[in-house]
């Protein structure tokens, strides 16, 4: 046997053995380096993923946290916009119909005089009724009563106990049930305290005679403002006596009276649509009284001179 034969192959294999071993060791280097370069590529990745989460949490909060911010802004904006412009006034109401009774204001149902509002020069009334006798239908008597001011914000309101026998609460329309008895005030309080409120102050109503004779009492025409017999409001209605709700929608851009009314949403929107058209209301109202102005003898002084020359002419007699 050629041993040396052997002993060249047997180097030859084992020269080739250690390139393959070295090549193997070398490849698994690269691997594990590049392992571990992955690896820590990972958790660079991770660490900026969680980074970017906290980035994009912190985003979103400041994002809602401005949203939340901005409709604050928008609601405030609204009730000033609406203080100064009566045909975006409760525009926020149920939309400004609950929204009106309405959220923008928290005003206590039946809660009589406020203790807070001012009342001012002008005011808006509305009532609400009850069908009594065998006839409720054509039949009706006072059952709640509401005032608000000029912005708007109520000053009065009260349930009022019916002296008759209601025979129809009307309670889809009206909001009125028994159980708002309980606590309702008698008609004679309700209309002392109403007319307390009254005296003096521009009263501001649709068809507002109903009101007033409902609660029996009387007021200075030159001292009424009616919405309903307003001619602009009344083009709409084909020149009859336009419907609240119908002027509200229309002008106002809001829904009210879309279930049980409300007498103090009605006020509200009735004080609206007065401050939405004041000057023209005012121009209309001094064609059917004007200003008075003081007798002209009186500002001359000449009164006394008359008296004189009677007294002169009855001396001469004698």
């Amino acid at each position: 046997m050629d041993t040396s034969g052997l002993s060249s192959n047997w180097k030859k294999l084992q020269a080739t053995l250690k390139r393959g071993s070295s090549s193997t060791s070398t490849s698994s280097a690269k691997k594990r380096k590049a392992s571990d370069r992955d690896s820590g590529h990972g958790t660079v990745k991770k660490q900026k993923s969680e980074k970017e989460r906290t980035k994009t949490r912190d985003s979103k909060t400041l994002y809602k946290r401005k949203r939340m911010s901005d409709g604050a802004e928008v609601v405030a904006k609204a009730i000033n916009a609406n203080s100064a412009n009566p045909a975006l006034r409760r525009k926020s109401s149920a939309s400004v119909s609950a929204q009106t009774e309405t959220g923008l204001r928290s005003a206590k149902v039946n809660e009589g005089r406020s203790p807070t509002a001012e009342i001012g020069k002008y005011i808006a009334m509305d009532c609400e009724m009850v069908g009594v006798g065998p006839n409720p239908d054509n039949d009706s008597v006072l059952a709640r009563v509401s005032i608000v001011n000029f912005n708007g914000d109520q000053v009065y309101d009260s349930y009022v106990r019916p002296k008759e026998m209601v025979t129809d609460w009307r309670t889809h329309v009206s909001g009125i049930a028994p159980k708002h008895m309980v606590e309702a005030r008698t008609f004679e309080q309700a209309q002392k305290e109403v007319a307390e409120i009254m005296d003096g102050r521009i009263l501001v109503g649709h068809a507002v005679s109903n009101d007033l004779d409902a609660l029996l009492i009387g007021h200075p025409k030159r001292d009424i403002r009616d919405t309903s017999k307003h001619p602009e409001y009344r083009k709409i209605a084909g020149g009859g006596s336009p419907r609240l709700k119908m002027l509200a929608e229309h002008f106002l851009g809001i829904k009210i009276q879309e279930g049980a009314h409300s007498s103090v949403e009605d006020a509200r929107a009735t004080m609206a649509l007065y401050r939405r058209e004041k000057d023209s209301f005012e121009r209309e109202h001094l064609k059917k009284w004007p200003i008075r102005n003081a007798p002209e003898h009186k500002e001359r002084g000449d009164a006394p001179k008359k008296k004189n020359k009677k007294k002169k002419k009855k001396s001469g007699k004698k």
